[in-house]
């Protein structure tokens, strides 16, 4: 279980980050929530532990991330970014493989275990028939499944979480629907935990269990999507008037209105 505490963070003498306090559970998925500038990648590099805060903890099974390596808190949790730029030309199979550096030791080459997990991954994100392609000639929906099996190839065998930033913030709408699939799939087949940092309220209410709302650097509303993901809320974060939408199927949809007459 990854918790904050009483989290605050800046960069120089400017609070992103005022006191956070979150639970994320094991196999959830849950959405940090926010406007341009809120603070929610800051929020997830916090949680990740490639940031540390300057008061509060951050926890991962009750403890601080600090008291972990950097090879075994890449062995538990997998940082997705939003856009993924290699600097020379791996194929997909390379770059799925870079998930299982911290598993290896130094001078160590991967083994067969390793290639099993490799083909594994790439099979549950349906890319492993793109293997031996190369990275770069993949559409953004392709690239985005590769980066996840290597997420999924790194916490392979440790039950670990995977940390999204704006998965779909790049794709169109087509590719935006297959990876929200693809992350409720492996959530529920996997059991990992999953945390999202997105404005995509559509994708919000339709994919996570539970939601974090924050703006400029504190949290708003924290709780079960269905308490969270209100005409209220997103008014008061987003400064928008919505009407949201509750469907038989559970999906909450966001119909933005107008901007609301007093910005927060």
């Amino acid at each position: 279980m990854l918790r904050a505490a009483d989290v605050w963070f800046a960069y120089d003498k400017a609070p992103v980050l005022r006191a956070i306090a979150l639970t994320i559970p094991p196999a959830g998925i849950l959405g940090i929530l926010g406007p341009n500038g809120s603070g929610k990648t800051t929020l997830l590099r916090v949680l990740a532990g490639t940031r540390t805060p300057q008061r509060g903890t951050v926890t991962l099974d009750g403890e601080p991330l600090s008291t972990f390596s950097r090879a075994e808190l890449a062995r538990r949790m997998a940082v997705v970014p939003q856009e993924t730029h290699l600097a020379f030309d791996y194929t997909v199979a390379e770059v799925t493989m870079m998930g299982r550096y911290p598993h290896l030791g130094a001078f160590e080459i991967e083994g067969p275990a390793d290639l099993a997990v490799i083909e594994e991954t790439l099979a549950s994100t349906g890319t492993l028939h793109l293997k031996d392609r190369l990275f770069a000639t993949l559409s953004g929906g392709e690239k985005q499944r590769v980066v996840i099996a290597a997420a999924l190839a790194q916490v392979a065998g440790g039950g670990g979480a995977l940390l999204l930033d704006e998965p779909t913030a790049s794709l169109d709408l087509g590719y935006q629907l297959e990876v929200a699939a693809l992350l409720k799939a492996l959530q529920e087949k996997r059991g990992v935990s999953i945390v999202i940092s997105t404005h995509d309220l559509g994708l919000a209410g339709s994919l996570c269990d539970r939601l974090v709302m924050i703006r400029e650097g504190e949290i708003v509303a924290n709780g079960e999507t269905g308490r969270v993901l209100t005409a209220e809320n997103v008014r008061s974060v987003f400064g928008v008037e919505a009407e949201v939408i509750h469907r038989p199927s559970g999906q909450r949809i966001v119909v933005p209105i107008r901007p609301a007459v007093e910005r927060p």
